[in-house]
């Protein structure tokens, strides 16, 4: 609901009404991207009917109806005032509080106007360019309707997609670009525009196979504002993945849009497999993600009353016990055989539970299933274990109990228990759909008062060259071909943030996959790339060469003593602080560098100036092992073919080793009957010495910059003293292979 302005705008009542539902009209190649992204940051993205057409002039101004009254409003930047007013986000998008931000927005919008193909366009986008070399938004410190109108214009231009984006005189604003793209609202949008027309295609024109983002533009069967409650349900046995992580974003997200709460209840039913160590990194990872739960809950939690339950339950003759041996018990499962046990009496089925509940040498023997039916085409159906024996120490209940319930059997109690209004499950749990739905009504027949709940299956995260399976993730930890669960290599969430991904890159990245059913592979290339657009505005300069590898430079004209000037870490963006820029007679730069060198030419020194070199020094090997130089303050940079990173020779420079990392496993996709041992990459880190400047003594752990023509970094380690090399681990950036 949104509150209804009775002056037209200047005061706000006090009552409330209902949001209007509008329909908006416009040709299928001309959407109307601003106006769309502002109903899905304002929350009306499911409330806005589109109406994509064919039959009409693609210069015809997209057309909004305001169902509620009739109202009809015309043109892309009507519209997207329109739908920045009724949302949620009016105040955020117009800054109302200050009023020359408030007009700076109003001129941008008027210029997302005019911005059409023709003469003036590539000096308008020239200026656009400029003025966001020194920023990141349009109008202030934050995104605005200014932002929305002036992208909007470009995502609907198809000379900017396939021409103008490409210009490298444009990089600021393709930055900028790039960065709103990125935001999910956003990319929902593009998304949804790419699925309507069929798919994306290639340059042959068939289209591609794979989409990389989704759309959450979807209505929950049932759900209603203020009612809905979602859980996320990690069972305490490992440290959470990326998987993980967008099934925790899922259900906030969808527990956010409704208005309603997410719970997180930890699934601890396998005292064998479950620790403290697993929880209190979980909670870690999901405060790590801004992840908030409104309640903690622990299947746990509901032992006793499901103890109680499934003995009404065996009393009512819809559980039994079995003893039955395991690999007997799978073949009748998989044809279609009733256990010689599933008529058993009920009092003996009691009796047998008992001695389980007291860990009995005779009820370690046995499990109980419930009875479902055993001939059934779906063999998730064919009477799944309920309970089962497990005398290992509970992490939380120590040895209150000797059984414990299976996750079959605990999650529909508990789901409907605690309230849970709407189950978000992966597609792979489709089967288990019937099975969810049997034992619920089962428990209802028993206990009335428990209410029923909605399913929704959602993609399953794939990502290639990854294990997702904890049980192998283990694997690896207890063979020791990794250092642990926060391995750089491991798709956890505490690996991918040590491997130098950011948790805004790792957010949007799961909410550009939305809420779609098809369940792709994705490319890590496309998280890395997402996360440099992110990191390189914003990450400080540093420089490297490798320790054995290093070439001395003498210049002859070079500082006698060794002169310091303070300069930008980043020279686009002061907020990264200064550094020491030491100059000297001797520098060192790398032996590939070196080698590319040719005696007499002119070279650049980043950061300083041209030299002529006058001289390259080999060895019998043909390694260079010196050059002669002489510094050119005059020359062009413009006019040199080479670019030099460089160091001074000074004492003050510290040891770096350079950790580069890649897939765990060699193969994409792993399939049924792959042994893991089989797929290990046995060159999966690669550590490189190096010599890094003096400020490198500052940075913190965790912290990311750039060696200059060596990629990006994050501080896995930090600077303690001159005997131990600080640690850098080496961040993708979706190129690099």
């Amino acid at each position: 609901d949104e509150r209804i302005a009775a002056d037209g705008g200047a005061r706000e009542s006090k009552s409330k009404a209902k949001m209007s539902v509008a329909s908006l009209e416009f040709h299928e190649r001309s959407v109307p991207f601003g106006a769309l992204v502002c109903a899905q940051l304002g929350g009306l993205g499911a409330e806005v009917e589109k109406v994509a057409r064919k039959d009409i002039n693609p210069k015809d101004p997209p057309l909004l109806v305001v169902k509620a009254n009739g109202a009809r409003f015309e043109g892309a930047a009507t519209c997207l005032r329109y739908f920045a007013r009724a949302g949620s986000m009016k105040s955020k998008l117009f800054v109302d509080e200050n009023p020359v931000d408030a007009c700076q927005v109003d001129q941008w919008i008027d210029w997302s106007v005019v911005m059409k193909p023709g003469q003036g366009l590539p000096e308008l986008l020239k200026k656009i360019n400029e003025f966001l070399s020194t920023r990141d938004f349009l109008v202030g410190g934050g995104l605005t309707l200014a932002d929305v109108a002036v992208w909007g214009t470009l995502a609907s231009m198809p000379l900017w997609e396939n021409k103008l984006k490409k210009d490298k005189s444009l990089s600021s604003l393709v930055k900028w670009y790039e960065a709103c793209s990125a935001i999910p609202e956003f990319a929902a949008v593009v998304a949804e525009s790419k699925a309507k027309k069929g798919g994306a295609t290639g340059a042959d024109g068939k289209k591609q196979k794979e989409k990389s983002v989704g759309s959450f533009d979807i209505k929950l069967v049932g759900a209603e504002k203020g009612k809905v409650v979602t859980r996320f349900p990690p069972e305490p046995s490992g440290y959470l993945h990326i998987g993980h992580a967008k099934a925790s974003l899922m259900n906030q997200y969808f527990a956010k849009h409704y208005e309603g709460k997410m719970i997180l209840r930890f699934d601890d039913t396998n005292p064998s497999k479950e620790k403290d160590e697993f929880v209190e990194n979980i909670l870690h990872d999901l405060k790590s993600l801004e992840i908030h739960p409104d309640e903690t809950t622990y299947t746990s939690d509901h032992f006793p009353k499901m103890l109680v339950l499934a003995e009404k339950m065996i009393k009512k003759g819809m559980l039994y016990a079995d003893d039955t041996p395991v690999e007997k018990m799978r073949e009748e499962r998989m044809e279609g055989i009733d256990s010689v046990r599933r008529n058993r009496p009920v009092e003996e089925n009691l009796k047998v539970f008992k001695e389980m509940q007291q860990g009995t040498e005779e009820g370690q023997k046995h499990c109980i299933r419930v009875k479902l039916d055993m001939q059934n085409l779906n063999k998730a159906l064919r009477d799944p274990v309920c309970f089962r024996c497990n005398l290992t120490p509970h992490h939380r209940t120590g040895t209150t109990y000797k059984v414990y319930p299976t996750y079959d059997f605990a999650c529909p109690y508990v789901d409907s228990a605690e309230g849970v209004t709407h189950s978000l499950r992966t597609i792979e749990y489709k089967d288990r759909e019937a099975q969810f739905k049997w034992i619920l009504k089962l428990q209802q027949e028993v206990e009335p008062s428990l209410p029923n709940v909605n399913i929704w299956e959602f993609s399953r995260l794939n990502m290639v060259n990854t294990v997702m399976s904890k049980r192998k993730l283990q694997w690896f930890v207890d063979t020791g071909r990794v250092s642990s669960w926060t391995d750089p290599r491991f798709p956890t969430v505490q690996g991918l943030l040590r491997r130098g991904l950011t948790v805004p890159a790792l957010r949007d990245f799961i909410l550009q996959q939305g809420a779609s059913k098809n369940t792709t592979n994705q490319e890590w290339d496309k998280l890395w790339t997402l996360n440099k657009k992110l990191i390189d505005p914003v990450c400080g300069r540093h420089t490297a060469v490798v320790a054995d590898k290093r070439v001395p430079v003498d210049l002859e004209n070079g500082p006698a003593e060794p002169e310091v000037e303070i300069v930008l870490r980043h020279r686009k963006n002061p907020a990264t602080g200064k550094k020491a820029l030491t100059k000297t007679n001797r520098i060192l730069i790398d032996q590939e560098d070196a080698k590319a060198v040719a005696k007499g030419e002119e070279v650049t020194f980043m950061s300083w100036g041209n030299c002529f070199i006058d001289d390259v020094k080999t060895d019998a090997s043909g390694e260079v092992v010196g050059l002669v130089g002489r510094l050119n303050p005059g020359g062009d940079v413009k006019a040199t073919k080479l670019k030099l990173t460089w160091l001074p020779d000074i004492q003050d420079n510290l040891d770096l080793n350079l950790v580069y990392y890649d897939h765990i496993i060699t193969k994409k996709k792993i399939e049924e009957g792959d042994k893991i041992e089989d797929l290990v990459n046995p060159d999966s880190k690669k550590e490189v010495a190096a010599i890094g400047d003096s400020n490198c003594r500052n940075l913190q752990k965790g912290e990311i910059i750039q060696l200059e023509r060596k990629g990006y970094f994050i501080v896995d380690e930090a600077y303690l003293n001159d005997k131990k090399p600080m640690v850098l681990n080496h961040i993708p950036d979706g190129r690099q292979k």
